[in-house]
């Protein structure tokens, strides 16, 4: 009986096993597709948000175009007061992003402060690019004319440095023990703020004034060269690019990089059709513009060389000269200007966080979209001025520094004798 029990015990335990090897088996085989399911929701999950941020991101693009083409349609003026709008949404978003509240609450006025500061460069710099327009503009007032011919442009610069003064002054007398640090660190970043974010946007409104097409087509390009190299990412790139930016790849670099150089000298010549954007505004006035564009907008034919294959087309290709320097400007645009991007990305990361705000959906903040913008104005300006601009001085330039520095008499003394030597020179000639 003994062996019999034995036996029977011996068999009833490998049966216990092998239905707990079974039962494992089944846990194993269900735990492996319960993970290989959660793995392909979390993929379907992940593609998904990916569709829907493009969704977002292109509707909100298309909204800021739309609302930039009419802005520009509108005028020179009009573009201006967008560019300040911009810069207010800037200058807030990174005023907050620095501000300690607890620190904050025991500062009076340190806030009011900083934009004292902004509103101080938002003179200066203005006046400095726009004193041509001014003066054209007030003119022919008889009221505002003396006003400002006579008081803000000829003092504007010492106006402006006693502002800028009145808060360095404030900002002493509101030093308080035990926050020194804070407070200076607060100083340099306010200053931070004005030098490497308003002074390099406000190019853009020098470029303006020079012809809509010098701050419409880098503008564009950078827009441009943002879009596609989302698209090329998204669909096509494997290689990461640079660190600071895990989200950047090779692929998305080099296809909006292509892309934008060959827009840039599509949109010239397309751009280059218009009065409106190739005529200089000389004074703040809003109406329509007529002007002779110069040599710089009127194509020239260029004939093709003999190793162009017989099946090609054409023999003669019209291309205007402003073309040449969009090429330039969409090579800048697409090498160089990315890294005011990446620069904001690194600042992010100092601070630990994802956008600069949320003003736009899909994008983050206003500063989030401008990076690029200011390395590019900047550039445009110089490049102008360096490669495009006329090197020298114009009746218009004359007639500004006698209407802003002389009075009405001394101009008055200036026509006469103007008007004496023109006629001895009449008469020498006819004699």
């Amino acid at each position: 009986m003994k062996g019999g029990g034995v036996v029977m015990a011996a068999s009833g335990t490998g049966i216990a096993r092998q239905r707990h090897k079974k039962r494992s088996g089944e846990d194993l085989r269900n735990l492996l597709d319960g993970t290989k399911a959660n793995g392909e929701n979390k993929q379907e999950n992940e593609t998904s948000k990916k569709y829907r941020s493009m969704r977002i991101r292109t509707l909100s693009s298309i909204w800021m175009i739309g609302g930039f083409v009419l802005v520009v349609y509108m005028g020179h003026i009009y573009i201006w007061a967008m560019i300040i709008v911009i810069q207010l949404f800037m200058v807030k978003e990174l005023f907050t992003l620095a501000r300690a509240s607890q620190r904050e609450r025991q500062l009076p006025g340190f806030r009011l402060l900083n934009w004292l500061f902004f509103i101080t460069a938002m003179l200066y710099v203005y006046g400095r690019f726009l004193s041509k327009q001014l003066t054209t503009t007030m003119h022919s007032d008889q009221v505002l004319s003396p006003f400002f011919k006579h008081g803000l442009i000829k003092y504007h610069m010492i106006i402006c440095y006693f502002m800028y003064i009145a808060g360095f002054v404030w900002f002493i007398l509101t030093l308080k023990k035990g926050m020194y640090q804070y407070q200076f660190g607060q100083f340099a970043w306010t200053h931070m703020i004005l030098f490497v974010v308003f002074a390099q946007s406000s190019f853009t409104v020098a470029n303006i004034f020079e012809g809509i097409i010098w701050f419409l087509l880098p503008a564009s390009l950078i827009v441009i060269n943002d879009i596609m190299a989302y698209f090329f990412g998204v669909f096509f790139g494997r290689t990461p690019l640079i660190k600071l930016s895990p989200k950047k790849t090779w692929e998305g670099f080099i296809g909006a990089s292509i892309t934008t150089v060959l827009s840039a000298f599509i949109l010239a010549y397309v751009m280059g059709q218009f009065e409106w954007l190739t005529c200089p505004r000389k004074d703040l006035s809003t109406g329509w513009l007529h002007c002779d564009p110069g040599p710089l907008f009127k194509p020239k034919d260029y004939t093709l060389s003999s190793s162009v294959p017989d099946w090609f087309p054409w023999r003669e290709v019209s291309v205007m000269p402003v073309q040449r320097h969009a090429i330039a400007f969409g090579l800048f645009a697409s090498i160089v200007a990315p890294f005011g991007g990446f620069f904001a990305s690194g600042f992010k990361r100092a601070f630990k966080i994802k956008d600069f705000g949320d003003s736009i959906p899909g994008h983050g903040g206003i500063t989030d979209r401008m990076d690029c913008q200011m390395v590019m104005a900047v550039f445009s300006y110089i490049y102008y001025q360096s490669f495009i601009a006329p090197h020298h001085y114009s009746t218009d330039f004359f007639l500004n520094q006698i209407l802003v520095n002389l009075t009405l008499e001394e101009q008055i003394n200036l026509y006469r004798q103007l008007g004496d030597i023109l006629n001895t020179s009449q008469h020498k000639l006819q004699s």
